[in-house]
């Protein structure tokens, strides 16, 4: 098996939708969008060729507002709406401190890999509480690089000394998952917490770590 020889030390967690709960359409719902300009919303954004701007970080937020609205100017005041504060599109997990807590007590060291945006760092705050459990990570706004890009990935393991081959890494998306895994990463994509618990405990068994 793949991962028979390794000594497992460090677990990466993407944040969204595995340690929170991205709930971009019923954020979009509560504001009274209905599921046709949801989609339309969608297509100008989230869908559409400017988001890796908004993880990376490198354009403000009124910058990225007119690249949505250039793509479909009848609804810039739904998109500005929309984006205008997205407090509540990104809701916490009430497992995240407690599963920390337990592969911390456990001897591994903890880290997070995440497309994180910087509105949505800012706005969401109250999702964010187990950051301060971990032992460091990478936000893609703050080092405008994005996941699945191979940069990335290197650069968690430049600043805090890992060894890929060491680290097992959860996201929820399985390109991102794939592209850790060629370089060495072992990976596991996120479905739930149960079916990734008992994955975890797979490669992480004794006698592998």
């Amino acid at each position: 098996l793949e991962e028979m020889g390794r000594m497992i030390r460090n677990i990466i967690f993407d944040i969204g939708n595995v340690l929170t709960d991205f709930r971009w359409r019923e954020f979009l719902a509560d504001k009274g969008f209905d599921q046709e300009m949801i989609g339309r919303i969608a297509r100008a954004s989230v869908m559409g060729p400017y988001w890796d701007e908004l993880d990376r970080g490198e354009w403000s937020d009124e910058k990225l507002l007119e690249a949505f609205v250039s793509l479909d100017p009848e609804i810039e005041e739904e998109l500005r709406k929309a984006y205008g504060n997205v407090t509540g599109m990104v809701t916490k997990r009430d497992y995240a401190i407690p599963w920390i807590q337990e592969l911390k007590a456990a001897g591994y060291r903890v880290y997070y890999l995440s497309n994180f945006s910087h509105r949505a760092y800012e706005d969401c705050q109250d999702a964010l509480d187990f950051i301060p459990y971990m032992d460091g990570g990478i936000l893609s706004y703050r080092d405008k690089v994005v996941k699945p890009g191979e940069e990335i990935y290197r650069l968690l393991l430049d600043r805090y000394g890992l060894v890929a081959q060491e680290c097992v890494f959860l996201d929820d998306t399985p390109g991102n998952v794939e592209a850790a895994r060629a370089l060495g990463f072992l990976g596991i994509c996120f479905q739930d917490k149960e079916q990734a618990s008992r994955e975890l405990a797979r490669l992480t068994a004794p006698g592998k770590k």
